[in-house]
C-alpha cells in the first residue's frame, strides 16, 4: 500500500509531477462553478461584510500556508497585522510579533505583485523579515 504525502512538495518526484486531465477536469469544472457562485454572493454583500470576509480569507491563507512550512502562527496576531497593513480598523490584538509581521508582509507582497518578475534581490530582502533569530524577535 502506498503512503500518501501530506503536502505536494513531500512527493518523491517534486516538482516534476503529472496528472490525468480527464480525471481532473470534472473536479476543476465543479470548483469553478462554486467559485462563480461564491463571487456572486460576495458581490451581493455590503462593503463592510466584503472587507471582513477578505480579511478572514487573507488571515486564514497566511496561517495555513505557514503551517505547511511547520510554523504555527497566532491567527489573532496575523489578523491584526493584515488589518493594519490594509488600513482596516480591527478590534483584535495589539500584540506585534516581528515574525508574523515579516510573513504577512511577504504574503501580501506576493499576492499583490504576483505578475511581476521575481528578482533574487527582492526575494533575499524579505528573508530576514521572516526568519528572525529568537533574540531579535
Amino acid at each position: 500500500m502506498r503512503a500518501h504525502a501530506t503536502y505536494i512538495h513531500h512527493l518523491k518526484d517534486w516538482p516534476g509531477f503529472t496528472w490525468d486531465t480527464a480525471r481532473l477536469q470534472p473536479i476543476l469544472n465543479e470548483l469553478r462553478l462554486k467559485q462563480v457562485r461564491l463571487l456572486s454572493r460576495m458581490g451581493n454583500l455590503g462593503f463592510p461584510l466584503r472587507v471582513e470576509a477578505n480579511l478572514n480569507m487573507i488571515t486564514l491563507d497566511i496561517v495555513k500556508s505557514s503551517e505547511i512550512e511547520g510554523e504555527v502562527l497566532n491567527p489573532g496576531v496575523v489578523r491584526s497585522s493584515v488589518a493594519r497593513r490594509l488600513g482596516i480598523e480591527d478590534a483584535g490584538t495589539a500584540v506585534i510579533d516581528r515574525n508574523v509581521e515579516g510573513v504577512v508582509e511577504m504574503m501580501l507582497d506576493a499576492t499583490s505583485n504576483y505578475k511581476k518578475r521575481l528578482l533574487k534581490s527582492g526575494y533575499l530582502a524579505g528573508r530576514p523579515l521572516c526568519f528572525q533569530p529568537a533574540e531579535a524577535a
